[in-house]
């Protein structure tokens, strides 16, 4: 492997000026659970920034690399290499990869730094020795989230997500006493960035990413990024439907269920969040009408709430965009296929969906997201069957009506329609003829009669 390759050149290297080359956080961790991790980090001690330097001089052309220049990178080698620092603000607050570094403070101290003890493990690269200072070894064994140092880990508030993300992707629990400190942290100064950055991990990587916000409710830490999902706490869902509880229950159930489904989707992560906002109109729309508990029009009173919560995370407009396309129309496949819809009504459907696909999958995740407790979902998978069949059987009527050939705007224009406001008028007419189903001539000769009948084109 080029990287652990490149990692013993420098070990070597800084050997023989009196240095030494660990293998730290998260690879080490990974390697000892017996998980796969590509992102390798070399941290090099006893060494000036100009020694280290000299020493990727000899290995090839290198650069300084993240938002605060703290890492140098080889070209062509995935492998980040570092000097010891006192703490991550002093990284964050430096303008090249020496500010800040501290090159002989020691392993010990280095590692104190850390937020996690699972994450402040260094491997000795020459010797292969395990230095483990604050028992991460043994967190690892139990299962345990826990932080090193209670000072170190409240000085970045991003660590209070960071514990809920590990706490997700492995399933471990947090210590009480990480999640106390988490709790007293306020993260409001946090960029949206970086706290989408461990909500895409949790999202896209967590087996069950319902934890990672069940831990966060815990902390006390969903008011100031996630009200709108903490909203959902507590409104109340007809019981003959839902049976697993209240809105809250409902989508990390749904969320669950989405992640089981996230591979066979086009866009992964708008899935995910889909799921995750699908239902936040419910806190507006919710009420007991006639004895029944109702929650009509949630789909398009969510929106606004959908728009506000992922503006406050990024600036991805297609993402956005997305998400509010699906919140939207989430309902509507398993309700046409409850009400035997034919072929007009789907076809629709999904000629208004950015991804028809991904939205059979949220609406898959949304029935299967109804889980009584201590219910396996056997009944509610195989009662799904029938519904999930005639959506894809649609689907299918779907792709091939749009793999038909459309006339174009040249098409048009041969048969007399000049440039102007009626082109999108009959260009989306065209478009109409697809979708049911004609070919190419007919789709001329319906134009031309729709030409003729608009005081356009030929006479």
């Amino acid at each position: 492997m080029r990287e652990t390759a490149t990692a013993l050149a420098i070990a070597r290297a800084a050997a023989e000026r009196g240095g030494r080359a660990y293998y730290v956080g998260g690879w080490v961790r990974d390697r000892l659970l017996g998980r796969k991790n590509k992102d390798i980090d070399l941290e090099v001690h006893g060494l000036r920034p100009d020694q280290l330097t000299e020493i990727l001089d000899e290995l090839g052309p290198w650069q300084s690399m993240g938002e605060s220049f703290g890492i140098l990178r080889l070209r062509h080698v995935d492998l980040d290499i570092a000097l010891p620092r006192a703490t991550d603000a002093e990284r964050r607050g430096g303008r090249d990869f020496a500010a800040g570094a501290d090159p002989f403070i020691g392993p010990e101290k280095a590692a104190r730094r850390r937020d996690f003890t699972v994450n402040a493990l260094m491997q000795d690269v020459l010797s292969g020795e395990i230095l483990d200072f604050f028992d991460g070894q043994r967190d690892l064994r139990e299962g345990l989230i826990r932080m090193v140092d209670a000072d170190c880990f409240t000085a970045d508030p991003l660590r209070v997500f960071r514990a809920a993300q590990f706490a997700a992707r492995f399933g471990f629990a947090v210590s009480e006493e990480t999640r106390a400190a988490a709790g007293a942290v306020s993260t409001a100064g946090l960029a949206g960035e970086r706290v989408m950055g461990e909500l895409e991990k949790a999202l896209l990587k967590a087996e069950r990413p319902s934890v990672f916000f069940e831990e966060l409710r815990r902390m006390g830490q969903l008011d100031c990024w996630l009200p709108e999902l903490r909203d959902l706490i507590g409104v109340p869902q007809p019981p003959a439907h839902h049976p697993e509880g209240d809105v809250w229950t409902h989508t990390l159930q749904v969320l669950d269920q989405a992640a089981l489904l996230r591979d066979q989707a086009a866009n992964p992560l708008g899935l995910m969040l889909s799921a995750l906002c699908h239902d936040f109109g419910k806190a507006l729309c919710t009420a007991e009408i006639d004895g029944h508990i109702r929650a009509f029009g949630h789909e398009e009173a969510g929106l606004p709430l959908v728009s506000a919560f992922l503006g406050r995370l990024t600036r991805e407009k297609k993402l956005r965009s997305y998400v509010r396309d699906m919140t939207r129309l989430h309902m509507l496949p398993n309700m046409q296929a409850a009400q035997n819809a034919g072929p007009k009504a789907f076809l629709r459907l999904y000629d208004r969906s950015c991804c028809p696909e991904d939205l059979l999958l949220l609406a898959k995740a949304d029935h299967l997201g109804r889980r009584a407790p201590g219910d396996n979902g056997a009944a509610l998978e195989a009662g799904f069957r029938a519904v999930e069949a005639r959506q894809r059987e649609m689907l299918a009527l779907y792709r091939q009506r749009m793999a038909l050939s459309a006339l174009q705007g040249e098409d048009l224009l041969a048969l007399g329609l000049k440039p102007g406001p009626a082109f999108k008028e009959v260009l989306d007419y065209v478009h109409k003829l697809r979708l049911a189903g004609l070919d190419l001539e007919t789709q001329r000769k319906q134009a031309a009669a729709y030409l003729r009948e608009k005081g356009n084109g030929e006479q």
